[in-house]
């Protein structure tokens, strides 16, 4: 592959899929084609929703989105969340969510890279 390709790929890739492979000016590799055929591209959200992909606020989300995205959060420990941060207001920090009774540190750093505030 091209250099000018990689980069290209490198772009679409960052930019979340927003750009198909096919946008490339240079002729397709024949082993690529079917790949760039397939392409969907991605869904259009606002530039402030766009966060790394399978991240949650943990400010912002509903129970239904906390336990969807976190690792060994069911409904109700991610009801337990919500209702802490409705009770107390916004966490400051991730490690904060130490406070909700039934959330441990395991549970946390396990999910560490699935969090944001």
């Amino acid at each position: 592959m091209a250099k000018h390709e990689v980069v290209a790929l490198y772009l679409s890739l960052a930019l979340g899929g927003a750009f198909c492979h096919s946008s490339v000016t240079a002729a397709p590799d024949p082993a690529s084609t079917s790949i760039s055929q397939n392409a969907l591209p991605a869904p259009e959200k606002a530039i402030s929703d766009v966060a790394q992909p399978g991240q949650v606020s943990i400010n912002d989300a509903t129970a239904e989105q906390l336990s969807a995205v976190m690792n060994g959060v069911g409904l109700k420990k991610a009801q337990a969340i919500v209702s802490y941060r409705e009770q107390y207001g916004p966490f400051s920090a991730i490690q904060q969510l130490s406070e909700v009774p039934g959330i441990g540190n395991a549970l946390i750093e396990r999910n560490a890279g699935r969090l944001k505030l």
